[in-house]
């Protein structure tokens, strides 16, 4: 990758707070989902949402394991990437789309973001490698996996399917392809060294 952002990246959780609801927005990313859609059931989902799912994310910030990291560019909060083991989430488990591939334990990126007064700057690839960077010093698992989007030729991914992140950006950060459930959903995974 040639003039790749370096984004520095911090855990979520009481002193990042504030870091990760600049980045959410004020409606909590798409419509108050405050990053909870793989978490909870769509009713648990939809009941909750907004207040209901940024309380529900900010308990989890509280735990010893963060559900993800807040990516900064100098000191700007700019990204955010919410993983955990598929068992983190049920929703995904559910999904006929999302079913494991095979029975090799991997570390789901579940929803990647980016500010939006920053998309459209090429920072997704160089956050992707970010977050596997820091994924790597941890004692998870040593396969990340993700599950982009792969929009047509000239098209962009509406925000409820960009949520996952774009195929393109994994495979610019030294992803590779696994499965390919729908032919605009490749199952992608990255070996951590």
């Amino acid at each position: 990758m040639k003039h790749a952002p370096e984004l520095s990246v911090r855990p979520l959780a009481a002193d990042t707070w504030e870091d990760f609801e600049t980045v959410m927005g004020a409606r909590g990313g798409a419509g108050g989902c405050w990053c909870m859609h793989w978490r909870l059931s769509i009713a648990e989902w939809m009941e909750n949402k907004g207040d209901g799912n940024k309380a529900a994310m900010r308990a989890l910030a509280e735990r010893d394991t963060p559900p993800g990291v807040v990516g900064y560019l100098d000191a700007e909060p700019v990204a955010w990437c919410a993983f955990g083991y598929r068992s983190d989430f049920p929703r995904m488990q559910r999904s006929a789309l999302l079913k494991p591939v095979d029975d090799k334990p991997v570390v789901s990126l579940a929803c990647l973001l980016i500010k939006k007064d920053h998309r459209g700057d090429g920072l997704l690839a160089a956050w992707i490698a970010a977050v596997c960077d820091y994924l790597a010093e941890t004692p998870q698992t040593r396969t990340v996996e993700a599950y982009p989007v792969e929009p047509p030729a000239g098209r962009t991914a509406g925000r409820d399917t960009a949520m996952t992140g774009i195929a393109s950006a994994f495979t610019a950060a030294g992803f590779t392809e696994v499965a390919r459930p729908k032919h605009d959903r490749p199952v992608l995974r990255y070996e951590l060294p």
